[in-house]
């Protein structure tokens, strides 16, 4: 999706959230996941370790990790930018582009389990490509969190952002993930300021940097979401960044996986104006599924196009 269509979505936006940190190994749960640890952050450091790969010169992927939610890829040569697409069993068409680097770049598989197409194109100038490569793998999770733990492409963060020692500090007497949530959005919300002028000028391919965002105290949408999922993820809490429509209008929302309810949809969204944080009292009724049915409201009024 053009980054320009995602900013539309926040021509208010004065808020939104979040956290991060650095923190040691931990013991899973049943469910496979780390679970959240006031204070502690655990950040999962994607690596290439060419067990499996494909590609050639330009364009190298690394598939050695598929089981834990992602691969990753590699553009060589002298200024050179390549076209990443992405189908899995949701049949959508994730669009990434990759330019010349040193090191390799993550790319989740949001999907889940299932089948996935990767597709490479490299640009030959203007808006024109060339296809480099067409490859097909099946893909079997771990455990269905990790492709919304790691770090990848847009939603990029290591032990030594600024953003994650906050998510730590912030998290040090949250008592549970939802506590957390709640104080990482109350920081954000009341430090971050939109950046009208960033969001007029901002370039095709604009990646954002959370620490860039916590430093200037200001940012467009991008930078928003994309600093959310970071703290969230970073504190162990699964957080997906969903983009699509509410009916006809533009919509954001957050997705997270609460341990004592499980994944709330729209956790926290944006409706157009405002990002809204759901309603903490509804914890109070941790099992009861009518809590949660009447603060998501009917889902078939939102339409996912992307998950970031």
């Amino acid at each position: 999706m053009a980054i320009h269509r995602l900013l539309f979505l926040s021509a208010v936006l004065s808020l939104i959230l979040f956290c991060g940190g650095c923190g040691g190994e931990q013991t899973t749960g049943g469910s496979g996941k780390v679970p959240y640890t006031p204070g502690q952050t655990t950040v999962l450091v994607p690596a290439a370790d060419q067990k499996k790969t494909s590609g050639a010169d330009p364009l190298l992927l690394d598939f050695s990790h598929t089981d834990d939610g992602y691969f990753m890829g590699l553009v060589t040569g002298e200024d050179t930018l390549v076209n990443i697409q992405v189908i899995g069993s949701d049949q959508v068409t994730y669009k990434y582009f990759l330019s010349t680097s040193d090191t390799y770049t993550a790319f989740p598989f949001t999907a889940g389990n299932g089948t996935y197409i990767i597709l490479g194109y490299e640009n030959i100038g203007g808006n024109q490509y060339a296809s480099l490569f067409n490859y097909t793998l099946d893909v079997e999770l771990k455990n269905e969190f990790l492709p919304f733990l790691y770090p990848n492409q847009y939603v990029d963060f290591t032990e030594k952002n600024d953003a994650v020692k906050l998510a730590a500090e912030l998290s040090a007497d949250a008592g549970s993930d939802l506590d957390a949530l709640s104080a990482i959005y109350e920081y954000v919300t009341t430090h971050i300021t939109y950046d009208n002028d960033k969001a007029a000028s901002v370039q095709d391919m604009y990646l954002p940097d959370i620490d860039d965002t916590l430093r200037t105290g200001k940012g467009i949408c991008f930078d928003y979401a994309a600093l959310t999922a970071a703290m969230l993820r970073s504190l162990s809490i699964p957080a997906r960044l969903d983009i699509g429509y509410s009916g006809n209008v533009r919509h954001a929302w957050i997705t997270v996986y609460i341990e004592s309810i499980g994944w709330v949809e729209r956790a926290v969204e944006f409706n157009g104006d405002e990002w809204k944080l759901m309603d903490p009292t509804f914890a109070s009724a941790m099992s009861n599924s009518n809590a949660v049915r009447d603060y998501t409201g009917d889902g078939s009024n939102y339409t996912l196009q992307y998950v970031r």
